[in-house]
């Protein structure tokens, strides 16, 4: 392992200020500094950027950004185990890392930093999934960030990249493809965490589309949704839970409702939810 500061090694960090992650809040440090610095690295040029970073536990990936020379860090920690550990790293860093003691999912990231901004995490497993929803329906658009670089299990990471026509598609790439593109970079084995978790984890990269099709998010969601709860009936029966006519939402849409969930494009189920914003409108 190779070094990226003058700070201690990581497993001192955990061992002097008792950091054993806790379960419920969904955490696995990663203690390969590697690995850090690669995801980092993945982040590109930081040098005129503040990243946010959620979860930063003992600071691993922290200092990762830092040395890869961020400009500024904003790290959000609920565990206040983990402040004085981070607190370290702010005196080894002077001026360049804030610490925010708060809960991810009630936080107002966009005021946290000032443009341009990115997002770089090792999320939380128990949150990743909905603060991943939270920043692709974010408004207005193109959002305040402009590149999110995330590690996700596995099996979502899969879901977040896939592509019409796999088993992985569903609602989460209906999202990230409508508003981003979105990569998957590279797999991290569970012995770089501690504890270990029982599956293998992803870096993803999401990419911010300028000008993604016009709809309202919450509508393409709730679409989304519908058409994936059913997804091995045709959209014919699996979109009656809309409560809406059907058969017109998929006339309007110019959508053959004999076809399944996962055999349609982003684009077209953009049409399913103007379509549905539309009748929505006529109805009342």
């Amino acid at each position: 392992m190779s070094r990226i500061d003058d700070l201690p090694p990581l497993r001192d960090v955990i061992a002097r200020h008792d950091l054993r992650a806790i379960k419920a809040l969904g955490q696995n440090f990663l203690l390969d500094l590697n690995l850090t610095a690669r995801i980092a690295r993945a982040a590109g040029d930081l040098s005129a950027t503040t990243v946010i970073e959620v979860g930063p536990g003992p600071g691993g990936l922290t200092r990762a950004l830092l040395a890869a020379g961020a400009k500024h860090v904003v790290a959000i920690e609920r565990d206040q185990r983990c402040l004085s550990a981070l607190a370290e790293v702010a005196h080894h860093y002077p001026g360049r890392l804030t610490v925010v003691e708060a809960d991810a999912l009630d936080c107002d990231m966009a005021s946290l930093a000032k443009p341009p901004t990115r997002i770089v995490a090792n999320l939380p497993y128990n949150i990743a999934t909905p603060l991943l929803i939270t920043w692709l329906r974010a408004e207005p658009w193109p959002p305040f960030y402009n590149l999110l670089v995330l590690m996700f299990q596995r099996e979502v990471a899969e879901r977040i990249v896939a592509k019409p026509g796999s088993k992985a598609f569903g609602r989460l790439a209906v999202l990230a493809g409508w508003r981003t593109n979105a990569e998957l970079l590279f797999d991290v084995d569970p012995r770089a965490f501690t504890p270990s978790p029982k599956v293998l984890s992803s870096v993803v990269r999401l990419s911010p589309r300028a000008a993604p099709l016009s709809c309202d998010p919450a509508a393409l969601e709730q679409v989304a949704a519908a058409a994936f709860g059913q997804r091995r009936k045709m959209l014919r029966q699996s979109l009656k839970s809309l409560g809406v006519d059907t058969m017109k939402l998929l006339d309007t849409a110019d959508i053959d409702g004999t076809r399944r969930a996962e055999e349609i494009d982003v684009a077209r189920f953009v049409a399913l939810a103007n379509a549905f914003t539309a009748m929505r409108v006529a109805a009342k």
